[in-house]
């Protein structure tokens, strides 16, 4: 199976810093990663790559998971409750996708990533600008 950009996809996993979250995704092994300086990924350090819902599965670790929303509650910021990682969430960009914190991934099956400032402070003004991007944030959950 070969992305837009014509990599190729992998099966990840990942999970939590106390390994009671487990996930896989299918994702590029080349990963394409936005980092947020919205309130909270700024004061989370997030960064995070889009997959589509059809990509990803929990494993393990469901009854582990909290979550938490603020402002207009759309994203689903999901974290162990043991350890506090937010492995993956659901963004508010792409509510029918999985925003995967690529530094939780077995390193393994990364070959390299690219990052891409995405600012999120502005939220609404950059998800315009996206719509005028070849590849948008809001077409890779598609």
């Amino acid at each position: 199976m070969a992305s837009n950009t014509k990599d190729s996809f992998v099966t990840h996993t990942g999970g939590c810093h106390c390994s009671a979250v487990k996930f896989e995704v299918v994702a590029p092994a080349k990963l394409y990663v936005y980092d947020c300086n919205c309130s909270i990924c700024n004061m989370k350090s997030n960064v995070h790559f889009v997959v589509p819902s059809s990509r990803f599965k929990l494993l393990e670790g469901a009854e582990q998971l909290t979550t938490y929303t603020f402002n207009t509650h759309k994203a689903k910021h999901m974290f162990c409750k043991i350890c506090g990682v937010q492995s993956f969430y659901i963004p508010r960009s792409n509510p029918d996708g999985y925003g995967i914190n690529p530094r939780c991934l077995d390193q393994s099956t990364v070959e390299s990533i690219e990052f891409e400032k995405f600012d999120g402070t502005h939220w609404e003004t950059s998800m315009n600008q996206q719509l005028t991007k070849p590849v948008s944030i809001q077409s890779r959950s598609k």
